[in-house]
């Protein structure tokens, strides 16, 4: 067995657009009196770019129905100002450039939609490092269902074994185990609080390990 491809998650991973969600969404909660622990708010992530849950939590607190669409709007508005001062996640960089010096294909496996994947990809000028991405339009269920990651193998193709999938959250990394890929998660800012023994390793940082340490890991 040898290791063809490693596959990212976008959300959290390879760019932190959570804290800048985490920080609209809780500015909302906190201005109506509801207040969302951290471990409730991470277990959240992974399954949608907007979770639905965010807005029943509201709704529940409030006792009534709220208009999501213009919520969505002004909490998206918020969001984007927060991103503006975010850079890709440390390694991420350094770590694709080691593996196209080694040859191994590169996908995205993401639970948000395209537009939103693609476009700040090509803002960070990382958009044609990969050969494959895959978003929430192209399958029927989004993580924790391993189909995203199940896709990315088909148009990779390769097999479950020979690839790495990196991921910050627990939607993510039960995707990928589903899926039967070696995952390592690698916590972000918000999704640090939770418990991801369900993944085969993890780490603190990209930054702190090499592609060959991560190759090792994956195939003892």
């Amino acid at each position: 067995m040898g290791i063809k491809a490693l596959i990212f998650d976008f959300d959290g991973l390879i760019l932190d657009t959570e804290s800048p969600m985490r920080t609209s969404w809780m500015e909302i909660f906190e201005s109506s009196g509801l207040g969302v622990s951290d471990e409730d708010w991470a277990s959240l992530l992974g399954a949608s770019a907007d979770p639905p849950e965010a807005y029943a939590l509201l709704e529940a607190h409030l006792g009534r129905s709220i208009d999501r669409k213009e919520l969505h709007h002004q909490r998206m508005t918020r969001e984007l100002e927060l991103l503006e001062a975010e850079a890709i996640l440390p390694g991420v960089r350094s770590l694709i450039a080691e593996a196209q010096a080694s040859k191994l294909k590169l996908a995205v496996a993401s639970s948000s939609e395209r537009a939103w994947v693609e476009g700040l990809l090509s803002r960070h000028r990382l958009l044609s490092r990969f050969d494959v991405i895959v978003c929430a339009e192209d399958v029927s269920e989004t993580k924790p269902a391993p189909d995203l990651f199940l896709s990315a193998l088909d148009r990779l193709g390769i097999e479950s074994d020979e690839a790495i999938v990196f991921e910050d959250s627990h939607h993510g990394v039960a995707a990928a185990r589903r899926a039967g890929i070696f995952v390592v998660a690698v916590p972000n800012r918000v999704t640090q609080c939770l418990d991801f023994s369900h993944a085969n390793l993890r780490i603190r940082s990209i930054a702190e390990h090499s592609l060959s340490e991560f190759v090792a890991a994956a195939t003892r």
